[in-house]
């Protein structure tokens, strides 16, 4: 017998997920790729993410991709969520992590490796619990750390 187990609340706004169990097994509704996906503690913060920078802070649907691969160094490797702008140009990488994952230097070594491809202006980290957005200030060569995700107006 399979028994739901609610995946754990997360500092951002409440939202009515889609979540299926099917054969002990439970997925998600992902709006970007039109299907349902595995729901693991990532995917839960993923979602959650995403529903946040569409439904708050005013981020076209349309205009983000999950799981997006790139390739860095003859290394294929794949985004969390890229956020585009309305001319198809990169203007942020999500990196999402479980809830049990804490946020380290080892995560923003992560995302800055798939910046060397995309060469974003933001950068936002996440374990639902926790979240760091930065501005990449390429003129000299550092990160400046913002008080609040910026709304989709802000980012271009």
């Amino acid at each position: 017998m399979f028994t739901f187990v609610p995946m754990q609340p997360l500092n951002l706004p409440d939202y009515s997920a889609h979540i299926s169990i099917n054969a002990q097994k439970r997925t998600v509704f992902d709006p970007i790729r039109k299907t349902h996906v595995a729901l693991t503690p990532e995917e839960w913060v993923r979602q959650n993410i995403v529903q946040h920078l569409v439904l708050s802070l005013g981020y076209p649907l349309g205009l983000l991709a999950t799981e997006q691969q790139i390739e860095v160094n003859g290394t294929k490797k794949r985004c969390d969520i890229v956020v585009y702008n309305r001319n198809a140009q990169p203007l942020m990488i999500v990196e999402c992590k479980a809830t049990s994952v804490s946020i380290t230097q080892k995560t923003f070594d992560q995302i800055a490796v798939y910046n060397i491809r995309l060469g974003v202006s933001y950068l936002l980290v996440t374990n639902g619990l926790t979240h760091y957005c930065c501005k990449v200030d390429t003129e000299n060569k550092r990160l400046v750390f913002l008080e609040t995700i910026p709304t989709f107006g802000e980012l271009e």
